[in-house]
């Protein structure tokens, strides 16, 4: 067993809109340590006004800071170095555990932002109740709805010539992710390309539909615990998953076809990896057992994976 850390939320730990080979660490780790890594979500303009007298201490101190975000984005923990960590390794991030951090979420639509914005001109935002007991959320027409905490933001450093660039779009070196299945039991491995890997966390979801539709989710404050890996023997194009009982590959493009079509040559790949299979049969399997999801439409490049059940390559 590795060592555990804490990565608390406090503004020295947060950096707001942006990835960058260029940010500092602000924790260094062994291979096999897990860090329990608290988070924040919202700016100004995001939080509902009468919750603005209950945000948590950082968050508070945070944004009283006078803070501003380096690019349109979201609030992230990081970046984490990994010692051993280099550039054509992958970094195996292991989801161990996923805690409400408060009992409210917010819900945001934006003017010419979502999947429908020629539908939904004016803004609105709106506060969904959460019940870490029950493990319901109550948006305010009062259905309940079940949690299902995840992060949607999660990745490495990207490639130093890339410069700095947004969260909100999701890139090769991982980010803005937002599918639903990252979340407890789940590892997730990602294409390093800077010493440490650099990893960071944030865009915590008490839950989501696939897709992302009105261009935000059940936005609140989490706190994980993860356990890192550095893997030598991968080699990876893009970041996949996998869940107790599935692999996920993903795709990410502007062109919905285009994110389809590189998660599937992804799983495809995956499915050769793992088997004797030609990617003929792969390609077969996967249209007889695997399920191409939209992962989410409304952050320019769209996001697409596949989940593929593990039975199907392994057997029961």
């Amino acid at each position: 067993m590795g060592t555990t850390h804490l990565l608390d939320s406090k503004p020295n730990n947060l950096h707001w809109g942006a990835f960058s080979a260029e940010f500092d660490p602000v924790l260094k780790i062994k291979s096999g340590d897990q860090v329990v890594i608290e988070t924040i979500s919202g700016g100004h303009n995001q939080i509902p006004p009468e919750k603005m007298n209950e945000l948590l201490p950082d968050h508070e101190l945070f944004l009283s800071n006078d803070r501003k975000p380096i690019l349109p984005g979201h609030i992230l923990t990081g970046p984490i170095f990994v010692e051993g960590a280099a550039p054509g390794d992958a970094l195996e991030v292991r989801i161990i555990d996923i805690e409400l951090r408060q009992d409210w979420a917010w819900n945001m639509i934006a003017p010419l932002r979502g999947s429908l914005p020629e539908d939904f001109p004016e803004g609105r935002l709106i506060q969904i109740d959460l019940d870490k007991d029950s493990n319901k959320a109550t948006p305010p027409w009062g259905i309940e709805l079940p949690i299902n905490p995840f992060f949607g933001v999660l990745g490495v450093s990207p490639p130093k010539e890339w410069g700095t660039i947004t969260s909100v779009v999701p890139q090769p070196h991982g980010g803005n992710l937002d599918i639903k299945e990252l979340t407890v039991g789940t590892k997730v491995y990602f294409p390093i390309y800077n010493d440490g890997g650099m990893f960071s966390v944030g865009d915590g979801h008490a839950l989501q539909g696939d897709g992302e539709s009105c261009l935000s989710a059940a936005e609140t404050a989490l706190t994980g615990t993860f356990e890192f890996h550095v893997r030598k023997n991968m080699n990876l194009n893009m970041p996949r998953a996998e869940t107790k009982t599935h692999y996920i590959s993903i795709g990410i493009d502007a062109d919905l076809d285009d994110a389809a079509k590189q998660a599937l040559r992804e799983m495809i790949s995956l499915i050769i990896e793992k088997t004797n299979l030609s990617k003929e049969d792969a390609y077969s399997l996967i249209s007889l057992a695997g399920d191409v999801r939209i992962s989410q439409l409304v952050n320019i490049n769209k996001g697409c994976h596949v989940m593929l059940p593990k039975s199907c390559l392994h057997g029961e």
